[in-house]
């Protein structure tokens, strides 16, 4: 238990969260040991632990910087830091609105549902009827149409 609660601490950054953690993990353990054989109990739980940190932190969509990643001999732990600057100022954000207004429709659907309300290219392709294909294409297209505009309206 103290091994669970002392990874989770390194990744989560908050004892109560952690000891939260721990319970979560042995609750999840007590279920998954029945149906999966396990030959290296350890090195599995470690796995599962590092495994509910991570989800734990990507549910909170905190951010990770590079600096925090240790090397391959220590623990591979990750600590949540907030972003020191906004990704977008309001000149960008305005150029953005305005360029999403450019794109072909498709484009513009996709680049809404993929990134804004944040669905996977198979939810896209079923609300849409488009092909799962169409959905990547559309995506990718979209995202270089929009960094060009937004270039091209950042210069102007």
């Amino acid at each position: 238990m103290e091994m669970v609660f002392a990874l989770c601490y390194k990744y989560l950054q908050d004892e109560d969260a952690s000891k939260d953690a721990v319970m979560q993990i042995f609750e999840k353990l007590v279920v998954d040991l029945q149906t999966h054989e396990v030959g290296h109990f350890k090195s599995w739980l470690h796995s599962v632990c590092r495994n509910f940190c991570l989800m734990q932190l990507r549910a909170k969509k905190t951010f990770v910087s590079a600096a925090d990643v240790g090397n391959e001999e220590d623990e591979t732990f990750l600590i949540a830091m907030e972003p020191e600057e906004p990704l977008f100022n309001d000149q960008k954000l305005d150029a953005l609105e305005k360029c999403l207004g450019t794109l072909q429709a498709e484009q513009r659907t996709a680049i809404q549902l993929f990134y804004m309300q944040e669905k996977c290219y198979s939810e896209i392709s079923q609300e849409t009827g488009f092909d799962l294909n169409k959905v990547k294409s559309y995506i990718q297209n979209g995202k270089r149409n929009l960094k060009i505009c937004i270039e091209k309206n950042g210069r102007e």
